[in-house]
């Protein structure tokens, strides 16, 4: 008994036929499992090809999506460039130097607004064309997908067939601008007044700016020369703060004359002393601190009411000699003291005359004139006296009284041709502001008038694929312990996909670089035409940056017309139209990259209303119940790709052409076209072909296995 059992096992219990039994079933087990791996790496290769040519079959989707963005920019862009135009074409009426740019703007922006409405109309045309080839487009990428993750392999041969959810899509309509059409009629209508007026505001303006400029001079501006300023600091010695010294006519003011002189005359009557003891120095004195008490009075009654639409001054004109001093009020001052010595009668300067003792009354400078008087020999005070005050500091420019009246002389001219200049203003304000106003309000529903897509395909894709490939169950793992001779059979799988925002791309940038250089490319244009071009380029980025690419954009242009000039029109002008647009508020357009990725094929049949989405779904719904594919599936599926498919091939060469812009500046064409791989038009239409029947044949053969995933 000990020996037999020796015989079967050892002294650690493990016998030799169950050592080899052990082996065995390992064996099997592994040999086994490895084809069972096989036969599900071969089976789960097919969805993988799916999901491949679902991604494909979008992509296509996400290109036209490209597509529409780039229309719309550029249609958006040619409807601000045309009110634009229009606007700056208004700033440069208000301008007599820029009147023929300003004619060429208002022109090109009517030729834009038209070419940006045959623009419209022909990108609509050809994006609506594009959206029947998409399924065609979306089926053959799909399909060239699949072909090429069988290529090299001897046990697959993938064919697959892309269905767009929904199938057709929405037709798109572009309306033409109405707002730049009005636009443009109103500037017609207004043009002629706005230029008139404007030349009639910039003479009068001229006349205004050269009577300003010459009192500037006289009162500070030719400084260290004779003038006010350096008459009242000598003469006067006036502190800094009542002689303010101004270095340019732009911030100087009439204003500053007027206070200037009124300290003057002041500090003059409070300082006034005789040079000397004589009497006839002693009398001229008192006329002088006469003549100086009266210039306070009257300068106290001058004022300077100025804003920018109006002027308003009074410059006192002071008596320039005896002739002018009889229209003054000290003509017929009785403070003169008389005195008699028989029967004539003698006036004198002031009471303190020693002759004029024994006064008998007193009498004024009219009466000097009119009577038989005899003149003191001592103050000599005859009727021309106090005239002569005034005479000689008047007459030469080393007297403050000859700049004064310069600046006071200045100030009427000024007057006068404000006079004329400010309602002139005032029209072209009113009437070129309203028509910018209207410009900026076109500009403002301009993002009203965009191009909206819902093109096939927008919910998503479902797509089909088989491998039509049979081969051995146990390639690869041929043994002695799992028995052969089984083939592994025609697999099929379904995906889904749909496209959704990329947060980690900007899709501003695609569009952005699309555009690059479109409004650069124009030749050798100059004036008029170069700056529309200039301006196209930057309100290009309008589309993706909003108001900012909007407001810089008009203010490049702008800096690039000479717009000063003497009456500020073409400033305000420049100004009201950088308020006018920066009060648009033109949003930007959403430009979230979009990217194809897969989803669950329910959840993009559940998004569509169309028949193929209901049947999908009910046939999936038997499916899953049924936990098996049926044949009918495929084959009631790939019945609606073929109605489908095929749209547009025969236009289909390097790529689809939506729209060609004609721009009417600088010659340039341009040519907005999807680009298509070489693949999937040569030979598109018999691929798809093979596609649909390879899946409809193949797709009835497969059961007992589960097709969702």
């Amino acid at each position: 008994m000990s020996a037999r059992r020796s015989l079967f096992r050892d002294e650690e219990g493990v016998t030799t036929v169950g050592m080899a039994v052990a082996l065995l079933v390992t064996l099997t087990l592994i040999f086994s499992s490895a084809q069972v791996y096989r036969v599900s790496s071969a089976s789960a290769e097919v969805q993988e090809v799916a999901d491949a040519a679902a991604l494909a079959a979008q992509n296509e989707v996400a290109e036209f999506m490209v597509a529409v963005r780039v229309c719309d920019a550029l249609v958006l862009s040619m409807t601000l460039l045309s009110v634009s135009a229009y606007g700056l074409g208004v700033a440069a009426l208000c301008v007599p130097a820029t009147e023929g740019v300003a004619t060429q703007l208002i022109e090109i922006g009517e030729k834009v607004a038209q070419a940006r409405n045959a623009f419209a109309q022909k990108a609509a045309d050809g994006l609506n064309a594009l959206q029947k080839a998409l399924p065609f487009l979306a089926a053959a990428n799909a399909a060239l997908v699949a072909a090429e993750n069988g290529e090299g392999s001897s046990d697959a041969a993938y064919f697959a067939v892309a269905v767009l959810v929904p199938s057709s899509g929405e037709e798109i309509v572009v309306g033409d601008a109405a707002g730049a059409s009005g636009v443009k009629d109103s500037v017609s209508e207004s043009a002629d007044d706005i230029r008139r007026a404007a030349e009639e505001a910039e003479r009068a303006a001229e006349a205004a700016n050269e009577a300003k400029l010459r009192a500037f001079e006289r009162d500070c501006g030719a400084q260290p020369g004779y003038c006010m300023f350096e008459r009242a600091a000598h003469l006067a010695s006036l502190p800094d703060a009542q002689n303010p010294l101004y270095h340019s006519v732009d911030a100087w003011s009439f204003s500053v004359a007027l206070k200037r002189a009124q300290a003057y005359y002041a500090a003059r009557l409070a300082n006034e002393r005789p040079a000397s003891e004589s009497v006839a120095e002693q009398a001229n004195s008192v006329l002088r601190a006469r003549f100086y008490a009266y210039a306070v009075d009257e300068l106290a009654q001058g004022y300077v009411a100025e804003t920018p639409d109006s002027f308003d001054a009074y410059f006192p004109h002071l008596f320039r000699n005896t002739e002018q001093m009889r229209a003054a009020s000290l003509y017929d001052e009785a403070i003169y003291p008389v005195t008699s010595q028989g029967e004539v009668l003698t006036m004198h300067a002031w009471p303190g005359c020693p002759n004029a003792a024994g006064t008998q009354g007193s009498g004024s400078i009219r009466e000097l004139e009119a009577g038989e008087f005899a003149t003191c020999a001592l103050c000599e005070f005859t009727p021309s006296s106090l005239g002569n005050v005034a005479a000689a500091s008047t007459s030469i420019d080393n007297g403050f009284e000859y700049h004064y009246e310069a600046v006071a002389s200045a100030a009427d001219d000024y007057e006068a041709a404000r006079a004329a200049l400010d309602p002139l203003t005032t029209t072209v304000k009113e009437r070129a502001g309203s028509l910018i106003d209207e410009c900026a309000q076109v500009m403002g529903e301009a993002a009203r008038q965009r191009i909206d897509a819902s093109p096939p395909g927008a919910q998503g894709v479902i797509a089909l694929v088989v491998n039509a490939s049979a081969s051995a169950a146990d390639a690869g793992f041929e043994s002695a312990f799992v028995g052969g001779g089984y083939t592994l059979g025609p697999r099929a799988a379904v995906s889904g996909a749909t496209l959704v925002e990329d947060a980690g791309h900007d899709g501003a940038n695609v569009i952005t670089s699309l555009l690059d250089g479109f409004g650069q490319n124009a030749g050798a244009a100059v004036g008029a035409a170069r700056v529309v071009l200039d301006c196209w380029a930057g309100l290009l980025g309008a589309f993706a940056g909003g108001q900012a690419a909007l407001t810089g954009a008009i203010e490049a242009a702008l800096g690039s017309l000479p717009l000063p000039s003497a009456s500020g029109l073409g400033a305000w002008a420049a100004g009201k139209l950088k308020d006018a647009v920066a009060a648009c508020g033109l949003a930007p357009a959403e430009l979230s990259a979009l990217k194809p990725a897969l989803v669950n094929t329910g959840r993009v049949a559940a998004a569509g209303g169309d028949a193929f989405s209901v049947r999908f779904m009910e046939a999936k719904q038997r499916a899953l119940a049924t936990s098996s594919a049926t044949g009918s599936l495929f084959d009631a599926l790939v019945d609606d790709v073929q109605s489908e498919a095929y749209g547009l091939l025969e236009r289909v060469e390097d790529g689809v052409v939506v729209a060609v812009i004609e721009f009417p500046v600088g010659n340039v064409s341009i040519p907005i076209t999807l680009a298509l791989p070489s693949e999937v038009t040569d030979g598109a239409r018999g691929l798809v072909d093979r596609c649909v029947a390879a899946v409809r044949s193949l797709a009835g053969s497969i059961a007992g296995v589960r097709a969702w995933e």
